[in-house]
């Protein structure tokens, strides 16, 4: 965004030069990106003087040619000139390029020369507007008044005065800083602690007044979210034509094309407020009434680019009784503008709602001035303002009446916001104690309101216009920038824990060491979008459609919710992969899931319906082995995704015996287990349902396994490492063949028998299964060895005895499990 150095000037008195200023704005987090010195015409009309015509003759060997001679002022012969112009005549005063000048067409630049014309020695050029930039018209050259000063400089004529333009690079929170009022504002509160003089000067309306109180264009808001408030004004009678210079120069400056009187006074509104306005061409309001409103889907609608767009039923619109005149805070309609013919108009002044304009400019792929600022936030409570402002510009450059009152729709009042400020915060975020009067003074500098004060903190009523200021960080901050940030002191002293590490580098190292685990285990990782598509939670049982995270400007229906599994993203990484035939598949993901719970509350009655936590997930499909000489094609099982979640649990500290695997029944497993801690579930793994894989396209079996990251690192914190040297002693393996019910898992057997003997039991091993002949009915076999092994003496057989006897006794006590 361009600021002009001479129209700021024009808010706030103070004596800095263009670069000091630049400086100052930088270091208050209103960033110069550059300074250019600048004219508003290029070239600055150097070398251009004001001349008279003393002679003008036919040129002999030319039928449009004239030959002139030229008094520039100077005390030198005058100049003789070759002029083509057909409006040249002798008594004229003119603009003369002299020898040397540099002329701008467009992006070409032209020295003007000593040159010879059809033989004719020509020292110059009578110039026309366009030829140096001060108008359009190229049907023959300027011709001045009669009083106009023979050898007075062409930019002294047209005061044409150098000036500064700073290039400001405007952060998408700092909507406050898009105009000169705005940087002329925080430009202040610098100056006041920086204890330098300056005065600011905000334009003030109160010359405004209605000139008839009758009449008037009326207004109906219909939808009073989009559009909270919404004024406008009337004034007739006024007169179309080009602005005078002052207001032309600003404009162009900052980079602007002047259009007319009208147009040029609400773009300098604009540039000086951070409001933006539009005036309607009353004549085209039929009705005689604004009424702010959505138009159905599909409408057409052309805006003033002369395009035809096609409306979404939520694009806002500017309308009059028959349809749309103008898209709101975005573009105008073709036939809403101001022209020449234009003799009364409607001034709008009004606060759209950020989120209703920035979806609408999207959709239609425009981004203009005034959707620029809209979409940030204007200051609703300075339309009323803006208007009078524009209002009395309008009466002094275009004349006009005011005609009836202000219409001013403003249902609910937006109030100032509220902040809590506590000096010790404020102190311990910026890292240094600041005077409590100087705290106050930079928040009265920032026109921050103090309601009530205490000895420990402030009570304070933030501008409307600060959008970006709600809590009590945000006014820290704002102290803080304007306090300096190289005011801050660097302390002598290293202030350090002896432990570096935290929680959350303990989580991440943990990570890293699973990841480089799985990695050298043939695993591939995958990264998944966290959005994901609403459709895979409609009628899922296991992650509801109600504990969804939604988004309220979803990108696209497949990207409309925060995903509650990792499981999904990693089908859709299979399915991608399968159809370029890469069926054998080992992956593995890290990532964050998302849920609501509109039930959940804290303790302190303070809404927490939203959770999020770090999950891994593992996918497995294809064959475990392929194309190999030394085995032959093996298929992966669950069983083999069953032995990676034990290493991994194994890797990070929890041992197996603190671990439990449940067999359930689950819609999202055709076959599943869940994996307990003695505390709480950790997790779970299975073969994926045919019915999930068919919505993938996936005709082959997936095993897949997905724990709560977040609580393996608090089961993890809790186990200390021991360690201990290899046992002298040898160890003592015993058989069991155990006759069991089908429904019974093996992981039942093994936990009877580690609670049965802790000491001694190293191992449980299931070496054999049988079913069949020879077998009761509901029944099968199990062949389990049992490790045992005494750590201080080599056991007796008695001591073997006694242990098998009593796991053997548990056994049979709590499975029914007999000896074949």
């Amino acid at each position: 965004m361009n600021i002009s150095y001479n129209w700021l000037k024009e808010y706030i008195q103070f004596d800095l030069t263009p670069q000091q200023t630049a400086d100052a704005l930088t270091s208050i987090g209103l960033e110069a990106g550059g300074v250019e010195e600048i004219q508003s015409i290029r070239g600055g009309l150097e070398g251009l003087v004001i001349g008279e015509v003393l002679t003008c003759t036919p040129h002999p060997s030319s039928d449009h040619l004239r030959l002139t001679t030229v008094n520039i002022g100077n005390s030198d012969e005058p100049l003789n000139i070759v002029c083509g112009a057909p409006n040249v005549e002798q008594g004229q005063k003119v603009v003369v390029a002299t020898i040397g000048t540099k002329i701008y067409f467009g992006d070409n630049e032209v020295t003007i020369k000593r040159s010879k014309i059809r033989g004719e020695e020509s020292h110059g050029m009578i110039c026309s507007e366009d030829e140096i930039g001060i108008g359009t018209a190229s049907d023959g050259i300027i011709v001045l008044p009669k009083d106009a000063k023979v050898g007075t400089l062409a930019k002294d004529y047209y005061n044409i005065k150098s000036d500064f333009v700073f290039e400001i690079d405007i952060t998408p929170n700092r909507v406050d800083g898009t105009s000169h009022y705005g940087v002329a504002r925080d430009l202040a509160a610098y100056l006041q602690q920086s204890g330098k003089e300056y005065k600011l000067l905000k334009p003030s309306v109160d010359e405004f007044a209605i000139d008839k109180k009758e009449g008037g264009i009326d207004i109906i808001v219909e939808n009073k979210e989009a559009c909270p408030r919404y004024s406008g004004l009337t004034i007739k009678g006024i007169t179309v034509k080009e602005s005078p210079d002052w207001l032309k120069n600003k404009l162009l400056l900052i980079g602007l094309r002047p259009i007319n009187n009208i147009v040029d006074i609400t773009n300098f509104v604009l540039h000086e407020t951070g409001h933006p306005m539009h005036a309607f061409d009353a004549k085209y309001i039929s009705g005689n009434k604004v009424i702010v409103k959505t138009l159905s889907a599909k409408t057409k609608f052309t805006t003033l680019d002369e395009i035809e767009r096609e409306l979404h039923d939520n694009d806002l619109m500017i309308c009059n009784s028959d349809g749309g005149m103008c898209i709101a805070g975005v573009f105008g309609g073709l036939h809403s503008g101001v022209t020449e013919a234009t003799t009364d108009v409607f001034l709008e002044s009004a606060y759209f709602h950020p989120t209703w304009v920035r979806k609408a400019a999207r959709r239609h792929g425009l981004n203009t001035d005034s959707s620029f600022r809209f979409e940030r936030g204007v200051d609703p409570n300075n339309t009323v303002y803006v208007l009078k402002r524009a209002a009395l510009l309008i009466k002094e450059l275009a004349g006009g009446e005011i005609e009836g009152d202000i219409r001013d729709f403003y249902p609910d009042p937006i109030e100032r916001p509220t902040v809590i400020l506590s000096y010790d915060k404020t102190n311990k975020l910026i890292g240094k104690e600041i005077d409590k009067q100087t705290i106050k003074n930079i928040l009265l500098s920032l026109e921050i309101e103090i309601e009530a004060e205490s000895d420990s903190e402030l009570t304070l009523r933030i501008p409307t216009y600060r959008v970006d200021v709600l809590r009590d960080v945000d006014v820290i901050e704002e102290i803080l920038r304007i306090y300096g940030y190289n005011n801050i002191d660097f302390s002598d002293s290293v202030k350090s824990n002896l432990s570096y590490q935290t929680p959350t580098d303990r989580k991440y190292k943990l990570q890293s060491l699973i990841s480089e685990q799985l990695t050298a285990s043939g695993f591939y990782e995958i990264m998944n979008n966290s959005l994901t598509s609403r459709s895979y939670y409609e009628g899922n049982d296991v992650y509801p459609i109600a504990n969804n995270v939604s988004l309220i400007n979803q990108l696209s229906n497949d990207l409309g919710v925060m995903r509650q599994t990792l499981m999904y993203g990693g089908l859709e990484s299979i399915a991608y992969n399968r159809n370029r035939r890469h069926n054998d598949l080992r992956l593995y993901e890290f990532g964050n899931c998302y849920y609501y719970d509109a039930n959940k509350k804290r303790e302190d009655k303070i809404l927490n319906e939203y959770s999020e936590s770090t999950k891994i997930g593992l996918w497995i499909c294809g064959k475990q082995t392929a194309n190999s000489w030394a085995t032959p094609s093996e298929n992966s099982s669950v069983y083999e995704v069953k032995a990676f979640v034990e290493n991994i649990l194994k890797r990070i500290g929890i041992s197996k015996r603190q671990v439990v695997f449940e067999t359930i029944e689950s819609p999202q497993y055709s076959a599943g287990m869940i994996i307990k801690t003695h505390k709480q579930t950790i997790g779970s793994f299975g073969i994926i349902s045919k019915k999930i894989l068919k919505n993938f396209d996936i005709d082959t079996d997936v095993y897949f396994a997905e724990m709560d990251w977040d609580i393996l690192m608090k089961e993890s914190s809790n186990n200390k490492v021991k360690f201990s040297e290899i046992s002298k002693f040898p160890a003592v393996r015993r058989d069991l063949a155990l006759l069991i019910d089908k429904g019974i898992a093996f992981s039942q057997i093994e936990q009877i028998a580690q609670k049965t003997e802790r000491k001694l039991l190293k191992q449980v091993t299931l070496f054999d299964v049988y079913e069949g002949k020879n077998l009761p009915e509901g029944k099968k076999s199990y062949a389990v060895n049992f490790m045992l092994q005494d750590e201080g003496k080599t056991l007796t057989d008695k001591q073997i005895d006694n242990v098998m006897k009593k796991i053997q006794n548990n056994l049979e006590k709590e499975l029914g499990a007999t000896l074949r």
